[in-house]
């Protein structure tokens, strides 16, 4: 089979549990096996349900949380701004417009490719009302700074962990403390529910707003629907969009969450490990800082080749059948979000530099070292 940048590792456990709604409960929208995913994230992030909010895209996720944030922290002088790192997808900029809010873009660290805090502080106004962390290729470096700058400056916290399902910040699981924290369950993730996402929210308030915002914000209905029934007489006092997941989607993610101990996450890791031992001292090379204390199961594995080699060796890796990503265009250089206006300039060096190579449980140790070596051709050719 030929090389894959990333896949879905899904198969007859996940076909059965589909198959098991469709045939067994007869009921595809939101309710009681949405409930038991939520039940079993809650479990495994040491939360409580009512702190979880699934939802059908990472995306929604991000949205909902702004949306509850601009709620609580109105701005009377023109629009809320959210600081957030030019580096991401534009899933988190969008999440941001689509609240009514203003993305402001910051620089990130080279080392790292995450929010560089000193220039966000640069970058306040007395509209900002949040930060929105990015844990960019799940690496939640100094997340703990990031809280306590948002403690100093009296902002809330709405954490992109899209990539960072499974991975644990300084012996705590990414998920299990924070705001309002994001993850994503799409196709590729460490977990996925097809498509899909969830919101961990750690403000009552903004956990019942956005938990009724997913349902097109008709008031306590998705509880309801967890108990078999529906809101015959409803009432709605906020805009609310229909971003509920599905039993269908649910079914596939508590079997993908089953996985994740035992299976997705030595498997990444691993591959990870065998990256950082054949990459360590390539010239021309260099893969991203983690910190040691950080537990890390890699959604994507970034490289940054140095001496304005990106597209020749991008080029080469090609001929030899390796697949290579871009992660990710600095959204700041996008024409909806400026254009280039402002100059970030190590988020634009590292969209300069950066090559994503293949990393998903899929591949074998024998893969990786062979991407390895052909990656190094590619650098000395």
């Amino acid at each position: 089979m030929a090389l894959r940048l990333s896949r879905s590792i899904v198969g007859e456990a996940e076909a059965r549990a589909v198959s098991r709604v469709i045939l067994e409960d007869g009921y595809l929208g939101m309710g009681n096996e949405t409930r038991l995913f939520e039940e079993e994230l809650a479990a495994y992030l040491g939360v409580t349900p009512q702190q979880i909010i699934t939802v059908n895209t990472g995306t929604a996720a991000l949205h909902l949380a702004v949306d509850a944030v601009a709620a609580q922290c109105r701005v009377t002088d023109g629009p809320a701004e959210v600081l957030v790192p030019s580096l991401t997808f534009v899933a988190s900029f969008q999440a941001i417009t689509a609240a009514g809010c203003v993305p402001v873009a910051c620089d990130v660290l080279p080392e790292t490719g995450t929010l560089d805090l000193r220039d966000a502080e640069k970058r306040l106004t007395p509209r900002t009302i949040a930060v929105m962390p990015v844990d960019y290729a799940s690496n939640p470096w100094h997340l703990d700074e990031t809280y306590d700058f948002a403690r100093r400056k009296g902002l809330r916290v709405v954490e992109d962990a899209a990539h960072a399902f499974g991975c644990r910040h300084h012996g705590r699981k990414i998920g299990s403390f924070g705001d309002m924290v994001c993850f994503s369950f799409d196709g590729i993730k460490n977990i996925t529910s097809g498509e899909g996402g969830c919101l961990v929210a750690f403000d009552p308030e903004a956990a019942r707003l956005a938990s009724d915002a997913r349902l097109l914000s008709v008031e306590n209905d998705a509880q309801k629907r967890f108990a078999g029934a529906r809101s015959w007489d409803p009432d709605v006092k906020h805009q609310g969009w229909r971003y509920h997941m599905s039993n269908l989607m649910a079914a596939i993610g508590r079997v993908q969450l089953s996985r994740l101990e035992s299976e997705f996450i030595p498997a990444r890791r691993a591959l990870a490990a065998v990256y950082a031992e054949r990459l360590a001292d390539l010239p021309g090379a260099v893969l991203l800082r983690t910190d040691p204390e950080d537990f890390i199961v890699p959604h994507i594995l970034p490289v940054r080749i140095l001496n304005g080699r990106k597209e020749a060796v991008k080029e080469a890796l090609s001929r030899e059948g390796v697949p290579t990503g871009v992660h990710y265009k600095p959204n700041h250089l996008l024409s909806f979000f400026g254009g280039g206006a402002v100059s970030l300039p190590v988020a634009e060096r590292l969209y300069a530099e950066l090559v994503t190579l293949p990393l998903h449980p899929g591949l074998s140790r024998e893969d990786a070292e062979n991407v390895c070596a052909a990656l190094a051709r590619a650098v000395s050719a």
